[in-house]
């Protein structure tokens, strides 16, 4: 199957004027996931225990906080976010903020 990263297929998981979220489940093991993060919005910190993760920056301007590394994150950056670390992303830019993920297994939803 093939996907690019305006459109990743799946469904949509949540929507509201924070971000959009796009799930797309087709692989056994692994789930590709979108987030439209709005202009001065952020993401819940949250972490998972046994599950990594990898994001793909798409295009926007934002800040990331992974542990207690924060950095300038834009289109074209990718990053690993290992097991069990805690992260955050920001829209720090004037248009949305869109970058696709990739984790094993499931969805966990954790507190902040």
């Amino acid at each position: 199957m093939r996907f690019n990263t305006n459109n990743i297929g799946g469904d949509i998981i949540k929507a509201n004027g924070v971000y959009t979220l796009r799930d797309n489940k087709t692989l056994t093991n692994l789930v590709l996931s979108q987030t439209i993060l709005h202009c001065s919005q952020h993401t819940n910190g949250h972490y998972h225990a046994g599950q990594e993760e990898v994001y793909f920056f798409c295009y926007g301007k934002g800040e990331m906080l992974v542990g207690d590394d924060k950095f300038t994150v834009t289109g074209g950056d990718i990053v690993l976010i290992t097991d069990g670390m805690f992260h955050k992303v920001w829209n720090v830019g004037e248009s949305d903020l869109i970058f696709n993920c990739v984790f094993n297994g499931k969805r966990y939803e954790q507190p902040n």
